[in-house]
């Protein structure tokens, strides 16, 4: 495999505008037929999109956060399942940064270079919650490893080169095992029947005494031992997703009214788009949408100024930003989907037009986890001072 390489944020907010456009024509297609985006992926892969995050030193374009925010939040206005797919490649990209050894890096990032892909196997269901990881890593007498349980949700592992594997080892310390897709005792199932997002195939990863040499283990439990931006990152590119989804579904909304929209006969005007309570409607999502937006780049700016200056102060900093972008990022997402419907008419909810699929998506998506545990740790942070936790999902 062979990819593009991406100098800096310019060419790579332009390659994503581009395949945003090139994707969004096919999305609704995808999504009615849960046709899986195998050959959008290898698209993505060869423009060098993922690679962005890769070091200066090792020949990457080392996007800052804002970059990767804007990066996401375009593709999610296309098709939001196409969106999804990347964003754990890109968290683990962060893992491989801070935790690997030079070796490692050097490895992998050439790697990403070349157009792989990590997908995840990071959930597990039917524990106590989404902390209690038990699949384990076993040592072996040689140095080497092996994994043995079983993931669910793991987004882009059907259509990854390499599989981020978290798992404990004996002394309940948390690290991630990276698998080629092809190691011997894994599988990877096509199972997801979400309701929304169709096509990111986030089904279930089994691990039957997969073999793993040590140096494609990484320390994960380090990352949460100091001031860290693995939770803010992720979950920036979570706000993106659903920020995409609400500008997409406002958009496609403007259309259907603008061409295909009836007035009330209330209204004595000559068209839809005339409807004075059409327009103030608009605004009002509009202003929903742009709040997102705006908080979305806040919270990149937080983590871009955090990552040049660590500290527990600016890691806080960082994380109650990206909770505050990922509640109103949710927030509008559902609400714009949903008053796609409310603006457009009866004639909208056509199953043949598949315009339920930004609700649909929105919906499956913003239960990724909890806003209201965000606005609990905002609260906390405003009124008191206190710290969000390091638990990598915050």
């Amino acid at each position: 495999m062979s990819a593009h390489i991406i100098a800096d944020d310019a060419e790579a907010l332009a390659v994503a505008a581009s395949l945003a456009a090139e994707f969004r024509p096919g999305a609704s297609a995808r999504d009615a037929g849960r046709r899986l985006p195998r050959a959008e992926l290898d698209r993505m892969s060869a423009s060098g999109l993922l690679a962005v995050t890769v070091p200066a030193d090792h020949g990457g374009a080392d996007v800052g956060a804002r970059t990767l925010a804007e990066i996401f939040r375009l593709l999610a206005t296309a098709d939001a399942s196409l969106a999804q797919i990347p964003q754990s490649h890109f968290a683990y990209v962060n893992v491989m940064r801070r935790q690997g050894t030079p070796e490692q890096r050097e490895f992998f990032f050439a790697e990403l270079l070349a157009g792989r892909r990590f997908g995840n196997a990071q959930s597990e269901a039917g524990t106590r919650h989404v902390q209690d990881i038990r699949t384990r890593l076993e040592p072996r007498p040689d140095g080497s490893y092996v994994l043995t349980g079983v993931k669910h949700y793991s987004t882009g592992a059907l259509f990854a080169d390499w599989i981020p594997v978290l798992a404990r080892t004996g002394d309940d310390r948390l690290h991630v095992a990276y698998v080629p897709s092809d190691a011997p005792g894994l599988t990877v199932v096509d199972d997801w029947d979400g309701l929304g997002q169709r096509t990111t195939a986030s089904g279930t990863v089994r691990l039957d005494g997969v073999p793993v040499p040590a140096d494609r283990v990484l320390p994960h439990h380090l990352t949460f031992e100091g001031p860290q931006l693995h939770g803010a990152l992720a979950q920036l590119l979570h706000a993106a997703i659903d920020t995409g989804i609400a500008a997409g579904a406002l958009a496609e909304a403007a259309e259907f009214v603008r061409t295909k929209s009836r007035p009330w006969f209330e209204s004595g005007v000559e068209t839809a788009a005339e409807d004075p309570l059409l327009i103030q409607r608009f605004g009002e999502l509009a202003l929903c949408t742009k709040a997102a937006e705006a908080l979305l780049r806040e919270a990149a700016r937080s983590v871009d100024a955090a990552r040049a200056d660590l500290s527990d102060d600016t890691a806080a900093e960082a994380s109650v930003a990206v909770a505050a972008a990922k509640v109103q990022a949710a927030r509008a997402a559902v609400e714009v989907s949903s008053a796609l419907f409310e603006v457009s008419g009866t004639r909208s909810a056509a199953d043949s037009l598949n315009l339920h699929r930004h609700w649909r998506d929105a919906r499956t998506h913003t239960l990724h986890d909890p806003a209201r545990w965000k606005i609990q740790h905002i609260g906390r942070f405003v009124l008191n001072g206190t710290r969000p936790p390091r638990h990598g999902l915050l």
